[in-house]
């Protein structure tokens, strides 16, 4: 190694070569630009804009063409939602693209956040977005200042315009015009007058649905035996779902009926749906279309959706009737009580030298032994249902009586309401006159400026109108209750006056229809409650499990 010290040549700068080589190469030029609807008249403005910006980009010789992305008849208040958008922008990180031309901000996005980040981002690559309206570089200094101002502006457009399509909808709601989904919808199809119109193979299956579900059945056995069948599902599938089952026996449309506005879109940014429960009003119309049921059953659906669901709990011992949910497997799950404690026998099979037998258990002496429970027999199922028939056997010499039983308790089911004088057509006129006398008192208090003046008056319309909702919303659920009453008694009249005289079969449905208690008095006695309450206390016959 020797001692001279290394030499440094400068090699000095030439600014024309540099600049030479940067008028060499040309930008690449990509263009965005979107229609807000995806009618005729908006595509042929967006075939337009693509020329526009093919030709302006083209006939630029310090430009060549990166691309035109545009989406069409796609919301501008999410990106999320824009496929071009997003493709574009991934091309902007792969540093496949040096400028953007947009027509307007509210071209780019009408999304304040979006806008800026999307902004931020391409300038921290260098990349330049050109707002041609506006006449805004955003790799100038004062870009995003002007950016930020015109992007609220935007935004704010777009809520205005929101709202007013809001406004519309719910207008045509109030008139009775119903916007229906057909997609998903089973058993109807959209007819020539622009109303629902029956399919008769689904409306058949339908009609299953709901006198299964009200004989009784589970949702689960309902779908297993629609599979069982084959029955093709509203997309020609042959696997059923549970909420599907829900959703035919939870839906109005299924009665003729329409109610509006059961969920709504929070703001025009998230566009997140939010189920709706008070937050806005609901608009039913009713007889909107020829329904597959009756709303008679489809109200009692409704009842007997809210019963299955009263005595649910987290978990078997947290639940004070001793049951965690609904079972349709056996009549007797959620009937047969202990006649000690009160609380629910439940079923249970027991294996025995490799031989299963069924009987019946008090859930207090399952769950905590003897503590709360200490008598309480465990009976076996086959002379459990035999007693119950011999009950049931004894009373048809009485049919006559027992069936004027039924219907007088259906009658007391039925009873008007004491104190009630309104009907619902009463208090809807009411409120119809209420809200004419609202609009008068306000256009006259803006005509003479004295909205203070009659603050006692707005407040006593407000207060009545008030009131008369909540006893609309009383009478309604009274009338649904009174329905669902109304037809579990009539069917099990129908039971009674098309039975045999003796009961030798044990049938789950017919249970269900006719015996609303049965009390284990003790090992060889019960006490069987028929709906319209006749008791009969029966002896049972080597029933009690040693």
């Amino acid at each position: 190694m020797t001692a001279t010290a290394p030499r440094v040549i400068t090699i000095p700068a030439n600014p024309a070569l540099a600049q030479a080589r940067a008028v060499r190469r040309q930008l690449r030029v990509a263009a965005y630009c979107r229609v807000s609807t995806d009618s005729e008249e908006q595509l042929t403005s967006y075939e337009s804009q693509k020329k526009y910006y093919t030709d302006k980009i083209m006939t630029n010789p310090a430009w060549t063409m990166a691309g035109i992305f545009a989406d069409e008849g796609i919301t501008g208040t999410s990106a999320a939602k824009r496929p071009q958008f997003l493709r574009m922008i991934r091309q902007c990180r792969q540093k496949k693209i040096d400028l953007v031309l947009v027509k307007s901000i509210s071209r780019f996005a009408r999304n304040t956040v979006d806008c800026l980040n999307y902004v931020r981002a391409l300038r921290e690559l260098g990349i330049a977005i050109l707002f041609e309206e506006q006449n805004i570089n955003t790799l100038e200094t004062d870009g995003e200042l002007l950016l930020t101002l015109l992007g609220a502006v935007a935004q704010g457009e777009s809520e205005s315009i929101s709202e007013n399509v809001k406004w519309g909808k719910r207008q045509a709601m109030r008139e009775g015009k119903a916007a229906i989904q057909y997609k998903r919808l089973y058993a109807f199809e959209k007819g020539e007058d622009g109303k629902p119109r029956i399919i008769p193979e689904q409306a058949e299956v339908v009609r299953q649905i709901y006198d299964s579900f009200l004989g009784g059945h589970s949702l689960r056995m309902i779908k297993d035996a629609l599979e069982a069948k084959a029955v093709p599902t509203v997309t020609g599938g042959s696997e059923w779902s549970i909420a599907v089952i829900r959703g035919i026996l939870q839906n109005e449309k299924y009665c003729g009926d329409v109610l509006q506005q059961k969920s709504f879109v929070a703001d025009c940014i998230s566009h997140r749906h939010v189920r709706n429960v008070g937050q806005l009003p609901m608009y039913l119309t009713q007889d909107h279309h020829e329904g597959i049921v009756s709303r008679d059953t489809f109200h009692a659906a409704k009842a007997e959706f809210a019963r299955r669901s009263a005595g649910r709990a987290p978990s078997q011992k947290q639940a004070p009737t001793g049951r965690s949910c609904y079972s349709a497997k056996y009549a007797l799950t959620g009937r047969l009580v202990c006649g000690e404690c009160g609380t629910l026998y439940r079923r249970c099979v027991w294996s025995k030298r490799g031989k299963k037998k069924a009987v019946w258990r008090c859930a207090s002496r399952i769950d905590y032994g003897s503590a709360y429970c200490h008598q309480s027999p465990t009976l076996q199922e086959g002379p459990l249902q035999a007693a119950i028939l011999a009950a049931l056997s004894s009373v048809m010499s009485q049919k006559d009586r027992l069936v004027g039983q039924i219907e007088d308790a259906m009658r007391m089911e039925l009873a008007p309401i004491p104190g009630e004088t309104m009907s619902l057509a009463d208090i809807d006129r009411r409120l119809g006159e209420l809200e004419r006398e609202f609009k008068t008192l306000f256009q006259t208090s803006k005509e003479d400026g004295g909205y203070l003046g009659h603050a006692g008056a707005f407040q006593r319309i407000t207060e009545e109108m008030g009131t008369l909702k909540e006893k609309k919303a009383f009478l309604l659920t009274q009338q649904e209750g009174n329905s669902a009453a109304s037809r579990r008694i009539r069917d099990a009249v129908d039971i009674l006056e098309a039975g045999d005289p003796r009961f030798t079969e044990w049938n789950e449905s017919d249970i269900r229809q006719l015996v609303d208690t049965v009390v284990v008095l003790s090992a060889d006695r019960l006490r069987v409650c028929l709906r319209g309450g006749m008791e009969i206390e029966q002896a049972i016959e080597g029933g009690q499990e040693t």
